[in-house]
């Protein structure tokens, strides 16, 4: 048993336990960030920068995130990450389409209501996936 499922190979566990992000969903080299960075695209939002680039192999949607120094001492910055990390989880897409997405979090992640923070992550996935509809048809 796999423990991958077809909702974007998220690992389901048994009734009553969190969904996990496993190794194969998230971007983790330094080369990947920056080839998103330099070759991807980009969506604004009141709250965070999404970049974003579509892989030629592979499976799925890959994710990472980046919250610079300039934001805040550790405690905000693994605060910001947490909240990210939780909004994607909750609304996550699963993407057919093999996509690596940097997401870059604003100082006023903190704060934010967590209801607005999972409608601007899904609004982000809407907007990656029309991109990416267009650019295969």
């Amino acid at each position: 048993m796999s423990g991958l499922a077809p909702n974007g190979g998220l690992n389901l566990p048994g009734p009553g336990k969190r969904v996990r992000f496993t190794g194969s969903m998230r971007l983790l080299r330094h080369a990947d960030f920056e080839r998103v960075y330099k070759q991807g695209r980009r969506h604004f939002a009141a709250h965070m920068t999404v970049f974003y680039l579509p892989r030629g192999q592979g499976e799925g949607l890959r994710i990472g995130f980046t919250v610079g120094r300039v934001l805040g001492g550790a405690v905000d910055r693994n605060r910001m990450k947490r909240r990210l990390r939780e909004s994607v989880r909750l609304h996550w897409p699963g993407l057919p389409v093999p996509v690596d997405v940097v997401i870059n979090p604003k100082k006023s992640v903190l704060k934010v209501d967590f209801a607005v923070l999972g409608n601007e992550i899904s609004g982000a996935f809407e907007v990656i996936q029309k991109s990416l509809g267009k650019r295969t048809t």
